[in-house]
């Protein structure tokens, strides 16, 4: 478990891709990540999201921006399968989706993965849970958002006739 957040411990650590948490354009999203938490770039003075993110607001030109908090819900909005493996640390079939993140307004989007040939559809209820990767060389955390399918909000809908 992460010194900072609830994330589970990934299976094998060695054999996935570890993202550089300390990159100055995404900290704060790993620095959240690490503390259990989503978070989307987010502007001070005008208040919208900026995703992607930016070193300042390309809706009122503000470099007044911080990283701040989202639900850990959405819905999918598109998704893929890949079935030719493009890194040996990415073993195929996969299934890659693009979330709608839940309560943010249209177009602030994540990417992420489920293991396998999952199936999925447009609207399928998907939540975050944490993968802890460990430290990096310098012992920063190296916590990374993983999506799986919201069960409960699945069974939910599903008995609502739908």
């Amino acid at each position: 478990m992460s010194a900072r957040g609830t994330a589970v411990p990934a299976d094998t650590t060695r054999d996935r891709l570890r993202p550089l948490v300390t990159e100055r354009g995404s900290k704060g999203f790993f620095d959240a990540a690490a503390d259990g938490e989503l978070a989307i770039l987010t502007c001070e003075d005008c208040g919208r999201r900026i995703h992607l993110p930016r070193p300042r607001c390309v809706y009122c030109a503000s470099t007044s921006v911080r990283w701040k908090p989202v639900a850990r819900t959405g819905t999918v909005y598109a998704h893929t399968i890949v079935e030719h493996q493009v890194h040996p640390l990415f073993p195929v079939p996969y299934t890659v989706i693009v979330v709608d993140v839940d309560g943010e307004a249209d177009g602030v989007r994540l990417i992420g993965n489920l293991p396998g040939r999952i199936d999925v559809a447009a609207g399928t209820p998907v939540r975050s849970a944490f993968e802890d990767l460990g430290t990096d060389a310098t012992g920063n955390p190296v916590v990374l958002p993983v999506w799986e399918i919201d069960t409960e909000r699945t069974a939910a809908t599903d008995g609502a006739g739908r």
